[in-house]
């Protein structure tokens, strides 16, 4: 659901229109009746852990990283890497 205040009402009603957000409403404020400003709630970041594949990726082939992408190499022009 979404409603439109003014910004006195926003300024005046702050708390409220907070405490209405946290319900999920979003809030448009607006200056003289054209939209301004959206009023919405944040959603939380998941939390990101290093590490947290461990052991869940793993290949048999201890040769698989060894080969150069001659492709990529090319596109960072680095001679060292071309084989």
């Amino acid at each position: 659901m979404t409603a439109m205040v003014n910004v006195h009402e926003a300024k005046t009603h702050l708390s409220k229109l907070l405490e209405r957000v946290e319900q999920g409403e979003t809030i448009v404020i607006a200056r003289a009746g054209k939209p301004v400003a959206e009023l919405t709630a944040v959603k939380p970041k998941a939390d990101f852990v290093f590490g947290a594949l461990k052991g869940l990726i793993w290949s048999d082939d201890p040769d698989i990283f060894t080969e150069t992408d001659t492709e990529i190499a090319e596109m960072f022009d680095d001679e060292d890497l071309l084989l």
